[in-house]
């Protein structure tokens, strides 16, 4: 007896995909994390702490009482001194990196207050060329702390660079100097400065203003040095001890002071001012971040 084979239909549905940019991975416990949640967490991983790379004015945002920032120098925007040619013109790429930014230069700068503290900032943003120290970025810096020297208010700089801008040349090396003669004069003026190292810092931002602060503190894992630590060990012929270059290495030589995340950032600022003898205290009304 014959019987036929049977016959199945096999559906074929098409795989969900999942929308891009709701979901993040965590470097650190390897979760799946919501991108808003991170967001709302002001870029900290909730259960690792691990700590993302966050704007310029999202840093701002979370430092400042609200409404009380006052951007300064915004026309500051750089040139092309030694008409650069890469693999494309400079200015090109200038314009690349406000389109891909949002910024007009790699940092920005103003004045507000924490916790009822008037104070001066500059806040450098990696997304921009890098955070690279060229002659536009290096006079914002400069501006801003010549306005805390005048003001006597204290200075405050969150550095994020991976170092000169070699598009520059010397002029970008210049700022290495200047910026850090400026806080020679907020030093002789009695003035405080607070420098945070966010992740990287490097390079010539490294080897001036970023390491000069009366206070330096850092945000948890940020790498911070010269060179790079492939250059160092091709040229020491040594081998590295681990963690070479983080923040947590760092404080244990001595380098940096203290290790705060960015969540207790604001806090730990004011709480630093505070403790310098400044003759104004924290407002009663002051407004908190929530």
């Amino acid at each position: 007896m014959h019987f036929d084979k049977p016959t199945y239909t096999v559906r074929r549905s098409r795989k969900k995909e999942i929308p891009k940019g709701l979901y993040t991975k965590d470097p650190v416990s390897g979760d799946i994390v919501f991108n808003k949640e991170v967001e709302d967490n002001h870029m900290v991983a909730p259960k690792s702490g691990h700590h993302f790379p966050i704007g310029a004015r999202a840093r701002i945002a979370g430092l400042c009482d609200p409404g009380t920032f006052a951007e300064t120098d915004a026309g500051v925007k750089s040139s092309d001194p030694l008409k650069f040619v890469d693999s494309q013109p400079y200015p090109e790429r200038i314009k690349r990196y406000e389109r891909e930014s949002g910024l007009p230069e790699a940092v920005v700068c103003g004045t507000g207050r924490i916790l009822g503290l008037e104070v001066s900032v500059a806040v450098m943003d990696f997304r921009f060329c890098g955070g690279s120290l060229g002659a536009a970025s290096g006079e914002k810096i400069t501006r801003a702390i010549e306005l805390a020297t005048k003001r006597k208010i204290p200075c405050i700089i969150f550095s994020a660079s991976g170092g000169a801008r070699m598009q520059e040349g010397i002029y970008s090396l210049m700022q290495m100097a200047k910026t850090s003669a400026a806080l020679g004069r907020l030093a002789q003026a009695g003035v405080p400065f607070i420098s945070v190292l966010t992740n990287p810092t490097m390079g010539g931002v490294s080897a001036s203003f970023a390491t000069l602060g009366d206070v330096i503190l850092a945000e948890p894992g940020a790498l911070i040095g010269f060179a790079g630590a492939r250059v160092i060990k091709d040229t020491t012929k040594q081998t590295l001890p681990v963690g070479f270059q983080t923040a947590e290495f760092l404080l244990k030589h001595g380098l940096i002071d203290q290790i705060v995340g960015r969540l207790e950032m604001r806090e730990r600022i004011a709480a630093i001012l505070f403790a310098l003898h400044l003759k104004k205290k924290p407002s009663p009304s002051a407004q908190v971040r929530a």
